[in-house]
């Protein structure tokens, strides 16, 4: 028919396969921030360790009859969680702790689903882009391998004398998950966008930008220490720990790397150090970004970086002012995401334009 369009050029139907496919991925993203926060609210009320089985399968469903829900209950009742802090508190007071734990599992089999499925969509249809399947398939592993690192960290929980789970194991599980994150968003940044663009003026502002990302990273896995030693709910005051900068015992234990992950005193400082860290790096790439940077996607990128980093140390403060209440603490993990996922976004907006190619003369 005359009217009729014409059909789609091989560079656009590339170019619609590459949004797809991103868009998948920023959902599959969306998903495993939300977990994240599931995971806070679930160490902050004590919940993980309710459910002492892995069931990847089974396990799916919640227990459907009064005599499986007393087999689980007579389960937990074993470990020294219950015996030392719950003790006591009946069927009723466990269901309350299940349910939470529960839904983060679930959310982790959705997760799972959710990725295989539309990897195997795309797959199927030959809509993946060129040179993508590695990585995805790397994606896909690390989903598997983070389930079982998540029985690795509860398992810890189960062992005597111990009433939460081990802070190392903790810090990996979560390391694990802001690595998938970032791959992620990542991946699908260079789908929508694969080339850089940015100007070589950008340079001292992506490499200000680069030492605020990684400081935030560092700040973040020892966020994930805090969590795991209870820390925030010691030294409950701000800017100084019992009236002093660096306070008493910093540097208490033997051998001296353990102050680094077991010592509240240090743990807490170190969060605290590496987050005004952060503060400071990101006011500086703000700052380079006003001088250098001319009104645009890239400069409001590390705008938007800045804003998101103060966000999160008021809320940091915050916290600690009210001995991490759940509701703080969930979204305290939460927004720390967010940073992570702003630095990333204004990484990728400063990525260098690619030189011209240049012709040899013949």
């Amino acid at each position: 028919m005359p009217f009729d369009p014409p059909p789609p050029s091989s560079t656009a139907t590339l170019r619609r396969d590459a949004r797809a496919v991103a868009f998948w991925l920023l959902g599959v993203a969306g998903l495993v921030w939300i977990m994240v926060a599931i995971g806070g609210a679930t160490r902050l009320t004590g919940s993980g360790l309710s459910i002492m089985e892995w069931a990847p399968l089974s396990g799916t469903l919640p227990p459907l009859s009064e005599a499986e829900w007393q087999r689980l209950y007579d389960l937990y009742r074993t470990i020294p969680q219950y015996q030392l802090v719950n003790q006591g508190f009946g069927i009723e007071g466990f269901k309350q702790i299940f349910w939470l734990e529960w839904l983060h599992r679930l959310w982790g089999r959705l997760i799972g689903l959710a990725y295989a499925a539309g990897l195997a969509w795309f797959w199927l249809r030959g809509r993946i882009p060129a040179g993508s399947k590695p990585r995805l398939l790397g994606l896909l592993a690390l989903g598997g391998l983070q389930g079982a690192v998540g029985w690795y960290m509860v398992a810890s929980g189960f062992e005597a004398d111990r009433t939460a789970v081990s802070p190392y194991r903790l810090v990996i599980h979560l390391g694990l998950a802001l690595l998938i994150f970032s791959a992620l968003l990542w991946t699908a940044l260079g789908l929508l966008r694969p080339e850089g663009s940015a100007p070589a003026e950008a340079r001292p502002v992506r490499r200000m930008l680069k030492v605020a990302a990684w400081t935030l990273v560092a700040a973040m896995l020892a966020g994930g220490f805090v969590a795991g030693t209870r820390a925030g709910l010691s030294f409950n005051t701000f800017p100084l720990m019992d009236g002093q900068l660096v306070p008493d015992g910093y540097w208490l234990l033997s051998p001296a790397w353990t102050n680094l992950t077991a010592n509240i005193a240090a743990v807490q400082f170190n969060h605290r150090l590496l987050a005004t860290l952060t503060a400071l790096f990101a006011a500086g790439a703000v700052w380079a970004a006003l001088r250098r940077l001319p009104d645009g996607g890239a400069r409001r990128a590390v705008l938007g970086f800045g804003a998101s980093v103060a966000l999160q140390y008021a809320l940091g403060v915050a916290t600690l002012l009210h001995v991490v209440p759940v509701s703080l603490g969930t979204l305290h993990q939460a927004v720390a995401v967010l940073v992570l996922a702003s630095a990333l976004v204004a990484l990728h907006a400063l990525r260098p334009a690619r030189p011209p190619e240049t012709v040899r003369p013949a």
